[in-house]
């Protein structure tokens, strides 16, 4: 499968482009070879069992990478697969199933299926499979479930603040180029993106600046962020802008009509209860830091460890446990980095990831398709 998509490498790319940059469409298409490439090693590894049916709701980007992690990879061990596509998304999602159906047959023709419904009728149909897959907001995630019979397993992938953590001993322009392709990917356009950066109040002042000097000649580059998908995610942007106005210390200017948002830097004053929403724009809201102990009590307030998913801590040596609250700690590598489409998937969170067990409540950790079905399976023998 992987080599009969490489062979249709610019069609993809060209439905792709239509709701990501170029590169950004490029970086999907690749990782969706490589997760098919690494299909056969996933399945033979976690062994999941056989199921009849699947339901997904795919989300509103990552079009290709999405049905190739929840149809083509499940489509191995799943008789049928139903996705419904998100309202936004639904001619790209079209597209690209029409063209896996061309170029992946016979491996999915009679498997994998579109599915026109509303969400209340598409439930309706999710009460009888075997799994659901659930991309979206938690709260409408916590409705779905409910109205769903006991029979399926129940993944929901939602998203986290991913915060960035510059230590002292970070060496700033590997760090910040990190960061600045990490919030820049897609224009700000995906939940890997970090939400919130705290560093170290000791290298704050630099920090701070050599950052607006790499956006300033990031806009002057030949290929500098461009306009955004959706007009909510402008409105978000330019009404959080507007409320930390005094706060702004590069960029700021937005244009709903253009759909564009200048890449802007907001510096926040040392807060502990900072919750920013999820940006799906190029917004670098950054906080200081005193000490670890700061970080560790906001990564354990009630609302953060609910949607813990990862934490890129890069420079600080004295954040040394595997978790940050909930968030699984990487280690000077950003989300995009580590993100594997053969591997669990998120943080401890909740509200972020979480899988409906036998006690019929919604457990947060790291999730993978072929390993909740292989770990339902053994818990039910």
């Amino acid at each position: 499968m992987a080599k009969a998509m490489l062979g249709a490498r610019e069609r993809f790319l060209g439905i792709l482009s239509r709701t990501a940059d170029r590169v950004a469409a490029e970086d999907e298409f690749n990782r969706s070879v490589r997760a098919l490439a690494g299909a056969a090693w996933e399945v033979a590894r976690h062994r999941p069992p056989r199921i009849d049916h699947l339901a997904v709701f795919l989300p509103s980007n990552n079009v290709l990478y999405s049905c190739v992690l929840f149809g083509l990879i499940p489509s191995l061990y799943c008789d049928s697969i139903e996705m419904r596509p998100s309202s936004r998304v639904k001619d790209a999602s079209r597209k690209v199933i029409e063209l896996l159906r061309e170029t992946c047959r016979p491996w999915i023709s009679d498997r994998i299926r579109l599915i026109d419904l509303s969400q209340r009728a598409f439930t309706e149909t999710c009460s009888c499979a075997d799994a659901v897959i659930f991309t979206g907001q938690y709260e409408n995630g916590v409705e779905l479930m409910s109205r769903l019979s006991d029979k399926p397993l129940f993944l929901m992938f939602n998203s986290g603040p991913n915060p960035m953590i510059i230590g002292p001993q970070a060496t700033p322009e590997t760090t910040l180029r990190s960061l600045l392709i990490s919030r820049l990917y897609n224009s700000g356009q995906d939940c890997l993106c970090a939400d919130l950066v705290y560093v170290h109040r000791s290298i704050l002042r630099g920090v701070t600046g050599q950052l607006s000097e790499m956006l300033r000649a990031t806009a002057n580059s030949e290929s500098p962020p461009g306009s955004l998908v959706y007009a909510d995610a402008v409105k978000q942007a330019e009404a959080y802008i507007n409320e930390h106005s005094d706060q702004v210390v590069f960029g700021g200017e937005t244009d709903v009509s253009r759909l564009l948002v200048e890449p802007t830097v907001i510096v926040h004053d040392s807060d502990m209860e900072l919750n920013p929403p999820e940006f799906f724009s190029p917004v670098f809201c950054i906080a200081p830091y005193d000490d670890v102990a700061d970080l560790e009590a906001w990564a354990n307030t009630e609302w953060e460890s609910a949607r813990g998913m990862y934490a890129a801590v890069f420079g600080e040596s004295q954040l040394n446990g595997p978790r940050l609250g909930t968030a699984v700690v990487l280690r000077d590598q950003t989300t995009f980095d580590h993100e594997d489409g053969n591997k669990p998937f998120g943080g401890y969170g909740v509200s972020a990831n979480s899988v409906r067990l036998g006690d019929k409540r919604l457990h947060g950790r790291p999730l993978l398709l072929s390993a909740e079905l292989a770990a339902s399976a053994r818990e039910q023998r």
